[in-house]
Formats: C-alpha cells, sequence, structure tokens
C-alpha cells in the first residue's frame, strides 16, 4: 500500500491497485491465484506512469551530436531538430511516429541512437523482425500461464520513463498469415490520437503512450500494411553515393576498425584512393556494411604482418623500440584484399543496332542494364528472356505493340509484311537474376525499335522510364541511384521522363555532375535522342 500511494500515477490507477493488494491479501496462502496476483502488482509497480526524464533541449547540441555521428542524413536531422524546436517554444510533448526506409547498411537503426543520444532519452530497442504473435505487442491476458505483458509495456519498464525513444526495428518483417496480424496489434500503438490510453491485455489499465518518440525502420514498404503506414511519417534514407562513402569510410569506419583491431593510427595508413578502389570494385552495396568488413579485412592483415615484423612480442604487447607504419594505396591494394570483384559496366565504344542502355533501381543501389534485341526468319513470335517479371513482360508486350505501330508510316516506315515473317527475341543479360518494375518501357522500345529499322542507338545514351501504348512517358522512381549508376558506367546523356523534372532538380550537384539530363515527354523524342539517324 505504502509503495502505491508513493506511484506517480492517477487516482484511479492507485485505486485499482489497492483493490488487488486487497483481493491479494483475502486469497489463501496455499491458491494458485497468489503468484499471478503478486506478478501482476509488481508489473504495475514497475511500470513508470507519469514519470518522465529531462530531455537535453539544446538544439545547437542536438545537431552538433547527430553531424559527429552520422554523415549525410538531411532529412533525419532536420525533422528531429524541428521537433525540439516546436515542443520548445509550444511546450507540447506530442512526439511524432517516424519511419525510415531504406537499404540495409544506411545506419538506419545506428542514427535512432543517436537521436536517443542527443535529446537525452533512453533508448529501448524493440526488434520486430519474425514476430507473429499478437501477444507479444498487446500482452498475453491475466488468466494464461506463464502470461506477460507485450513489448511495448516491458519497454516502458525497461526505460524507467514513460518518454524514452522507442525504435521499433524491421517494422516490415513482422509476419502476417491466417493465425495472427501482427501489424494491426500495433496500429493503436503508432497511433498519436489513440496512443494516449493504450490498454495491454496483462495490465488492463490505459497506458500512456503519447511521449514515447517511436522510431520505426523498414528496408521495403511493400510488405507494409497500409492502414499501419497511414500512422506513420515516412523519411527515406537513400542509398551512398561515392563522395558520401568516402567521407563516412574517412571519418568513421577507418577510425573505428583501427581501434577495434588494437591498432594506432600511426601503424596504418590507407590512402583516399585505396578506399576509392574498395568502394567501386570490392563492394556493391547502397550502404555500407560490406565496406567495413573490407576495411576491417586490411586491419586484421596489417596487425598479422605487425607481428611478423617484430613490432608485436608474442605474448601481444607492444615492441615501443620496432617503428612501423604500413601504407596501403591502390597500388597495393590486392595483397590485402585479393582480385577485385566487381567491374562496373562500361559505355560501347561505338553505336549499336539493336542494344540500349537502360537504368534500374536495386536493393543495392543502380544499375545499368543493357537491353538486346535480334531480328530473324520467322513466323511473328516474340521472345522474351533474362529472368523478367509479369510488369516487365508486360511493359515488353507494349512495347512491340508501340514499335509495330510506329513503322506504319512516317520516319521509321518498314514492308507492311516485315511483322508476319520476322520473329523477335528481346534478351536482359545475367539470366540468373530476376528483373521486375515498370522503368525500361521507354529502352525495350527504342531496342526494338533499332532492331526492326537497322538504325544504330548512341553508345552513350542511357534511359529509364515507363511508356504507355500510345507513346507517352510516364514518371519512375529511384533516380538518384540510377543517374549514380549511369555516372559510373560512363554515361554522356540521360533520358528522364518530364514528369520528374522536380526530383532530379532535388538532388545535389554531385550527383548530376558530368552527365546531361534530358528530358522527355512521349517516344519521338526519346528515339530522336537515342537513334543516330543517317541526315545527324
Amino acid at each position: 500500500d505504502k509503495q502505491i500511494e508513493e506511484l506517480d500515477a492517477g487516482d484511479d490507477i492507485k485505486a485499482k491497485l489497492h483493490k488487488e493488494v486487497k483481493r491479494l491479501k483475502s486469497l489463501s496462502k496455499g491458491s494458485s491465484e497468489v503468484n499471478v496476483e503478486r506478478t501482476y502488482i509488481e508489473n504495475c509497480l514497475a511500470l513508470p506512469w507519469n514519470k518522465k526524464s529531462q530531455d537535453n533541449n539544446d538544439i545547437i547540441n542536438a545537431r552538433a551530436v547527430l553531424d559527429a555521428d552520422h554523415y549525410g542524413m538531411k532529412d533525419v536531422k532536420d525533422r528531429i531538430i524541428e521537433y525540439l524546436a516546436v515542443r520548445n517554444i509550444t511546450s507540447v510533448s506530442d512526439a511524432p511516429i517516424l519511419c525510415l526506409v531504406g537499404p540495409p547498411g544506411t545506419g538506419k537503426t545506428s542514427i535512432a541512437r543517436s537521436v536517443a543520444a542527443a535529446l537525452n532519452k533512453k533508448y529501448i530497442r524493440v526488434c520486430l523482425g519474425g514476430v507473429r504473435d499478437e501477444a507479444e505487442i498487446r500482452g498475453h491476458r491475466k488468466t494464461y500461464v506463464g502470461a506477460m505483458p507485450g513489448r511495448i509495456i516491458e519497454g516502458l519498464k525497461q526505460a524507467k520513463t514513460s518518454n524514452p525513444l522507442m525504435l521499433l526495428d524491421e517494422i516490415d518483417k513482422i509476419s502476417n498469415d491466417y493465425r495472427s496480424d501482427t501489424a494491426s496489434a500495433l496500429l493503436e500503438v503508432l497511433d498519436g490520437e489513440q496512443n494516449q490510453h493504450f490498454v495491454d491485455h496483462y495490465i488492463e489499465l490505459p497506458v500512456d503512450l503519447s511521449d514515447v518518440l517511436f522510431i520505426a525502420t523498414a528496408n521495403d514498404l511493400s510488405t507494409v500494411s497500409r492502414p499501419l503506414l497511414d500512422r506513420m511519417e515516412i523519411i527515406e534514407v537513400q542509398g551512398y553515393t561515392l563522395n558520401e562513402k568516402m567521407h563516412i569510410a574517412k571519418e568513421h569506419l577507418v577510425k573505428k576498425q583501427i581501434a577495434k583491431n588494437g591498432l594506432m593510427t600511426s601503424m596504418l595508413k590507407i590512402s583516399d584512393g585505396a578506399l576509392k578502389r574498395i568502394i567501386y570494385a570490392y563492394t556493391k552495396e547502397a550502404g555500407v556494411r560490406e565496406l567495413e568488413r573490407q576495411i576491417a579485412k586490411i586491419c586484421r592483415k596489417a596487425v598479422t604482418r605487425l607481428y611478423e615484423e617484430s613490432v608485436y612480442t608474442p605474448d601481444g604487447s607492444r615492441n615501443t623500440e620496432v617503428k612501423k607504419c604500413i601504407r596501403v594505396t591502390d597500388k597495393n591494394l590486392f595483397e590485402y584484399l585479393g582480385k577485385e570483384k566487381y567491374r562496373p559496366d562500361k559505355a560501347n565504344k561505338h553505336p549499336e543496332v539493336g542494344v540500349v542502355r537502360g537504368l534500374a533501381w536495386t536493393s543495392v543501389g543502380g544499375e545499368t542494364l543493357e537491353i538486346e534485341v535480334n531480328v530473324m526468319a520467322g513466323s511473328s513470335e516474340l521472345k522474351l528472356t533474362g529472368n523478367m517479371g509479369d510488369v516487365m513482360k508486360e511493359s515488353a508486350m507494349i512495347a512491340y505493340s508501340l514499335v509495330r505501330s510506329l513503322t506504319m508510316n512516317g520516319k521509321y516506315k518498314v514492308d507492311s509484311e516485315f511483322y508476319d515473317k520476322h520473329n523477335i527475341h528481346l534478351h536482359i543479360p545475367e539470366g540468373a537474376v530476376p528483373k521486375d518494375g515498370p522503368s525500361a518501357g521507354i529502352t525495350m522500345t527504342t531496342a526494338m525499335l533499332s532492331a526492326v529499322t537497322q538504325i544504330p542507338v548512341r553508345a552513350d545514351v542511357a534511359m529509364t522510364g515507363e511508356v504507355t501504348l500510345r507513346g507517352r512517358v510516364l514518371p519512375i522512381g529511384g533516380l538518384k541511384e540510377k543517374l549514380l549508376a549511369a555516372r559510373m558506367a560512363g554515361m554522356k546523356v540521360v533520358l528522364v521522363p518530364e514528369e520528374n523534372r522536380s526530383d532530379v532538380e532535388e538532388l545535389d550537384e554531385e550527383i548530376t555532375q558530368g552527365v546531361t539530363i534530358k528530358y522527355v515527354e512521349n517516344i519521338k523524342q526519346v528515339l530522336k535522342e537515342a537513334l543516330v539517324l543517317q541526315e545527324n
């Protein structure tokens, strides 16, 4: 009773707990319910209720902490600073519910830890990967044997404050099958209007979650239910550019791995040229995890070499008499990492018939796809190969019909019986890699028309965009990654849908540098830019 009175909670909660204590006293000592009742009261007393920690409201400090820990990620940092600024002026503590979406290894989970440090909040991580029971979120009924509160209430108990930062990691990996729907159990938790009175099945008392700063992370939103998405503020965390990866490696990863492997900065120097080569020849990712592994590999090999050269004694202590510094450059990098793993596809040297360079978005960044089309004698058959998904196959069918209509008359006219006497085969190399998505329409159309009319396609042009049956070019996504891939491949011109103009204008200059971006509204503009016509 004394603990209940000392509890920082509402009168109705105290009254309920007094009632439970009274009930516990009335139970006989041998009853099986005694343990259940005592555990329930202890869980309720362990909750923070109205107890809050003092947050750090210094905006300058918050920005400094976030910038020191992470390079880039401007949107996330700005949103946190805006939240702090508004709260400082209004004293209203409605915490936002943010969802960071992006490829693996881009720092989504670690930025949440930095945000907690910047705001001086308790940091609680709830991993939702593979959770397949609503009881994990909302708790079990007290009547069950071994009943427990859900993970949200457990997180509050662990934090001992009602205003921690709670990270809901991998929110797109929660299972949803005929037995349970965990995503629906999260709806009340992640609704700013409803979570002031969140009722856990075990606690059975309304708990206020409105002061909890929820940050969710996801790799792919296509698997997240629409009602759940509607309750969160989506912030996209995009893949890093070569320049951003260089900054992250120099400012964070190299120092971290040198310290982790017991070295000193004076013992190992990795040149900028070596880092650049690691990024584009030894890694293929949107994030920096593989880059960190490669740097760690260099550090381990350096430690071994220093041992062999007597800088370290057999017992692991340092021999101060021997001074040695290992320098890793792009010239001797292969000694540490072996032969190069990846070679970016370079632009072809000469214009070719039926070969067009398309751009694709993948979970590890942008890619260039070379689409090839051959025409041979046959009986009006369209063959598609290259492990294409349903959406891409439909794009190819639209491209085929569009090419047939374009070649009926005008500039690209072919014999009326041409299609009845010829087969067309469209192939996207790397048949083992599944490819799907609505952004190769104009690429397929250009490749088919080139093969049918025998007009070559410029080798330095790449393109991305979906096409309609009447030749209109539709907008697409993943432009940042696609433009980076075009730059890496040495493309000079990139054709982008007119409706994506605003997306390109938002990008940094370093992404578009060295590439001429031309906006296209219909297929005739695409063909004019891409085909090498005789009058040119």
